[in-house]
């Protein structure tokens, strides 16, 4: 059975949508088959981070989401665009940049009970070995649906207060669901001045939680911004090794 893994954040801006296409980028270098699902409707990213023409998309999320198409039609590989080093595969269903359907979404939201049903057949369609759900950041219906189909929860969260509050709240709804996901925790954009294992401590005492990684901030990644995936431009980098450690936790689990 396939990893659906949903990657989350309590707040937007917390670096989730690049988290995600990192980690999916990692993951299929090590030969896994890997689904990734852009479900953040209103702010759609992750068709630009993957460099996918958008000539190309016939069907997005929202068509599934809205009737007009089988989940499978919303499919585009994205692997021969990003890099040869890669041996396994990228599927991605991108949500709509048009901005009639931005407005609709923001407008009337669809089904979410559609999003549970289209990740299993997904799955089964792409033969994946992981599923990543890039969420709608917040607390909401759309949110929840994605963590409850979920068996790890990846929550993003930069350290300020508004973060740590909302955070917590996550992670209590998280452990009261009928199947609790495992839950992990990445911090990203921490001041490199900072004690990290200190950090990491310290959440891990305050949250009961583990936290996986702890990302510092970068002047190349914000230089890069959308660019290009970081861990492709930069294997080497001390974030790199980080964004590996996150991804191999994923499937350890």
């Amino acid at each position: 059975m396939a990893n659906i893994i949903s990657i989350h954040s309590f707040r937007r801006g917390t670096g989730k949508s690049s988290l995600t296409a990192n980690l999916a980028a990692l993951l299929a270098i090590e030969g896994w088959s890997v689904g990734v699902i852009d479900t953040n409707l209103e702010t759609p990213s992750l068709g630009l981070l993957f460099d996918l023409d958008e000539s190309r998309i016939t069907y997005s999320l929202n068509d599934y989401l809205w009737g007009k198409c089988a989940i499978e039609q919303a499919v585009y590989e994205v692997t021969p665009r990003l890099s040869p080093a890669i041996k396994g595969r990228i599927w991605l269903i991108p949500a709509s940049t048009a901005m009639n359907d931005i407005k609709r979404a923001l407008r009337e939201g669809y089904d979410v009970s559609l999003l549970n049903y289209g990740c299993y057949e997904l799955i089964d369609a792409l033969g994946l070995d992981i599923l990543l759900i890039d969420t709608q950041a917040g607390m909401h219906a759309k949110s929840l649906v994605s963590i409850a189909i979920a068996n790890i929860l990846v929550i993003i969260l930069r350290l300020d207060r508004q973060d740590y509050q909302g955070t917590g709240v996550l992670l209590d709804l998280a452990r009261r669901m009928v199947v609790p996901p495992a839950r992990i925790l990445v911090v990203n954009d921490a001041p490199s001045t900072l004690d990290f294992v200190k950090i990491k401590l310290q959440l891990e005492q305050s949250y009961e939680c583990e936290v996986t990684g702890v990302l510092p901030h970068s002047d190349e990644l914000m230089i890069l911004t959308s660019a290009d995936l970081f861990v492709l431009r930069y294997p080497d980098h001390p974030i790199t090794t980080t964004f590996k450690q996150i991804a191999a936790r994923l499937v350890a689990n």
